[in-house]
């Protein structure tokens, strides 16, 4: 997507240009994503496969073999295919003006947030994230959008992320409202 002039973020005096993010998120949210994707399709092969062992026949097992083939290929999708995308689309960027972020693989979203508009700044670390020292970095601004979530996050460039952020929205006066 290309910009064809300054986006304006409702303050006139704050134009901001278009323009993809610069920064990709860590590698290792691809990993991430995977471990996350796994658990509802294990549970559904295993209930599949319950139901193999405890179901007659017919006219279940032709049901099942259809069911079964289905998760896997979803199995194998969810896992293989959509981080590898998911990361390739992933972007962030903060300048002293905004804080840029790209998302999305089949629904793909845009978000610029004006730094005068950020009221707080949170990082999480979830027990996979921990386990992959990444983090989430939330930018929650007055927006009825809700807040920026940046993840996948190197956890040491996740917490300067959020220094820096701080920092920056502390140097803006006003009740970024």
């Amino acid at each position: 997507m290309t910009a064809t002039g300054p986006v304006t973020t409702g303050d006139a005096s704050l134009p901001l240009p278009l323009r993809p993010p610069a920064h990709q998120v860590d590698p290792r949210a691809i990993w991430w994503w995977r471990l996350r994707a796994l658990p509802f399709p294990i549970v559904l092969l295993v209930a599949q496969g319950v139901g193999w062992y405890f179901l007659p026949p017919r006219p279940w097992h032709g049901l099942l073999i259809a069911t079964i083939t289905l998760t896997v290929l979803w199995l194998l999708v969810e896992v293989l295919v959509v981080p590898s995308l998911r990361f390739r689309l992933h972007r962030w960027e903060v300048t002293d003006e905004a804080v840029y972020h790209r998302s999305g693989w089949l629904v793909r979203e845009w978000r610029i947030a004006p730094i005068p508009r950020v009221q707080t700044v949170d990082t999480e670390h979830g027990p996979l994230q921990q386990a992959l020292r990444l983090a989430t970095v939330t930018v929650t601004t007055a927006s009825a959008r809700g807040p920026v979530r940046i993840a996948g996050l190197d956890a040491d460039q996740a917490r300067e992320l959020a220094r820096r952020l701080t920092e920056t929205t502390g140097r803006h006066p006003g009740d970024a409202t």
